[in-house]
């Protein structure tokens, strides 16, 4: 039984295969219409979510599923004190798989020790959020052709944006790629990121606090919000959340071709003129969330 906790869990080779097939959901919707007939999906999510867990449910539901679960913790046995083990025990008796999201680093990996069906992680902490990433990989391929031969930009909350981490451990792995880290001194990337995967792999970095000194270099540019509940101190969060916002204005010098993504939700990093910018991808990345999410699902239940 296969498990999918952490990008690095997937091969390169069946990331392709995940988009390859992702595609051909797009393109043949009908296809896919019944292959999770009586099949359901549970979704323990015990911290908020919108896109993440409606993604999930929708792709399930597409596919002829159903779905039951939770959306906050509070509204489980948790609550009483059950723990996440426990419950993952538990919702294994009445579904085929789970995804789950959680405030604590580890979570997900700790129900895949106890499950009896397959784990999605759909996001520990400030750690890992797989499927963003794979939404972001199958947006990147549909948007630009490649995942080689890429200057990215990552920018905004790098010390704490989970999706960072994740989409920088999963580029790492492909051709020519160059990053751009673009975030205030107290939101840098962590040290272990530079270290154990850019650093070790070799990928050419470079960090800065201006979000348009490199803006003519960037094939992608990753925007990310400053998150309030990672923090500790109101204020701090407070000094930051304005760090940067993208409008017209900063994008005079980028690229005609540029593709910008967000994991969404947006709070005010991206200004809304920015909306109509052919540009502007991350309206279209939802959408791709949840085909790729429709390819996981399938092989992880071993569908053909």
């Amino acid at each position: 039984m296969k498990h999918l906790i952490d990008i690095k869990d997937l091969s390169v080779e069946e990331i392709k295969e995940l988009i390859e097939v992702a595609k051909d959901i797009i393109n043949h919707k009908e296809k896919y219409s019944h292959k999770c007939d009586g099949k359901k999906l549970a979704t323990l999510f015990f911290e908020p979510s919108t896109r993440t867990r409606l993604s999930f449910e929708a792709a399930m539901m597409e596919l002829g599923g159903n779905v039951i679960g939770f959306s906050e913790a509070s509204s489980s046995s948790v609550s009483k004190g059950e723990t996440v083990a426990d419950t993952t025990r538990v919702v294994s008796c009445y579904s085929d798989i789970i995804a789950m999201r959680h405030p604590k680093e580890g979570a997900p990996l700790v129900a895949s020790m106890k499950s009896t069906i397959p784990i999605i992680n759909a996001g520990d902490g400030g750690h890992n959020h797989p499927t963003q990433t794979l939404t972001d990989l199958l947006t990147i391929q549909c948007e630009k052709g490649r995942l080689e031969n890429l200057t990215i930009g990552l920018c905004g909350d790098l010390k704490f944006g989970r999706t960072v981490h994740s989409l920088i451990t999963a580029m790492a792995r492909y051709k020519n790629i160059k990053f751009v880290l673009i975030a205030p001194k107290e939101l840098v990337i962590p040290e272990y990121i530079k270290k154990d995967i850019l650093e070790k792999n070799q990928i050419e970095y470079c960090e800065t606090h201006d979000i348009e000194e490199y803006m003519d270099q960037l094939d992608v540019l990753y925007m990310t919000r400053v998150q309030k509940e990672r923090f500790f101190n109101e204020d701090d969060y407070i000094r930051l959340k304005d760090y940067y916002i993208l409008n017209q204005e900063k994008l005079g010098k980028a690229k005609e071709d540029l593709a910008i993504l967000h994991p969404l939700p947006r709070v005010n990093e991206i200004a809304t003129d920015v909306d109509e910018d052919k540009r502007a991808c991350y309206f279209k990345q939802v959408e791709y969330g949840k085909y790729i999410r429709m390819a996981l699902i399938l092989k992880l239940l071993e569908v053909k």
